[in-house]
């Protein structure tokens, strides 16, 4: 009860996006919805052997909110510079949280902000 099991994420070119999420190893696939046009809402899988949550990437034209999502990273400075050089943003300090981790904020090509956190070992 309460646990997250979905997202979606609004972009202003779905296209664009769905590049840019393929960096983090994401399978994304058109959820061919009947009366959607092709590629505007597309299914998110973003674990292959891993638990987590599935969600989708949809045209802003049908919802504006934006959303912000946490994105669990190996090496939190590798993927911060590959969230660089695919057109994205920093848009925070990288921060330590004891006992969890290290964070950061970035935005995506869509200008949604997205927190990316590097796990302590358990």
């Amino acid at each position: 009860m309460g646990r997250v099991v979905h997202f979606e994420i609004t972009a202003d070119d779905v296209e664009r996006a769905k590049k840019f999420y393929e960096l983090f190893g994401w399978e994304l696939s058109d959820a061919n919805m009947p009366g959607l046009p092709s590629m505007q809402y597309l299914i998110a899988k973003t674990g292959k052997d891993e638990p987590g949550t599935d969600g989708a990437i949809m045209s802003r034209q049908f919802r504006s909110e934006p959303t912000i999502i946490w994105i669990s990273v190996d090496n939190l400075d590798d993927v911060v510079e590959k969230v660089k050089a695919s057109g994205g943003k920093v848009v925070g300090d990288k921060q330590t949280v004891p006992g969890i981790g290290y964070t950061i904020y970035v935005t995506d090509t869509e200008g949604n902000t997205i927190g990316l956190i590097q796990q302590l070992p358990r």
